[in-house]
């Protein structure tokens, strides 16, 4: 097995790309040692010294470490984790684990509003987003404002109130006129 690693965005997250599915749909979002108890290679990362995250998409792995801990120094824990994992034949989830990924729901007088935004979403934002190792979803509209959870390389990366400003908001706000700012969300 080969797994070929990418930087992104944000210095303190790698992704790595094991050359085969991680997850058939959506994504999975570990930001702590307890939530990772879904997720038997989640848990198997977290053992590895220093990582303070873990994040999966359809085809990548995203890592993050603590700071002032060295790549060079946790890399080889951590393509060993997920070598050992998907040779194990164990599964990437626990049965019954929900997997997120998808928008949150809105209902209300702005349906049609949101319905655009999240088509936005999907199609331009959250795969652009993907490649450098993270994921974009909506959280909630409210008068004017989109409210947008960033999670895996894109949680805390130091570019992403850049991305969020200049990015995503002039995009919704060119094709969505009752979009006036775009915002972030801690969930």
């Amino acid at each position: 097995m080969f797994i070929q690693t990418e930087s992104t965005p944000n210095p303190a997250t790698l992704k790595f790309l094991p050359g085969q599915t991680v997850l058939e749909m959506g994504t999975a979002d570990f930001p702590t040692v307890e939530a990772a108890a879904a997720s038997p290679l989640a848990q198997r990362l977290f053992a590895a010294e220093g990582v303070t995250g873990v994040f999966f998409g359809n085809d990548f792995v995203t890592v993050t470490k603590a700071d002032g801990t060295d790549w060079d120094h946790m890399k080889p824990a951590i393509l060993g984790a997920i070598m050992e994992h998907f040779q194990s034949g164990a599964p990437v989830m626990s049965d019954g684990a929900a997997q997120a990924g998808g928008h949150a729901e809105h209902s209300g007088e702005d349906g049609e509003i949101v319905g655009q935004i999240k088509e936005l979403l999907d199609s331009r934002v959250r795969p652009a987003v993907a490649q450098d190792g993270g994921d974009i979803t909506f959280h909630g509209f409210d008068r004017g404002v989109v409210y947008l959870h960033m999670q895996g390389a894109c949680a805390g990366c130091p570019s992403s109130t850049l991305t969020l400003k200049m990015g995503i908001e002039n995009l919704l706000r060119h094709y969505i006129p009752e979009v006036t700012e775009v915002r972030p969300v801690a969930v």
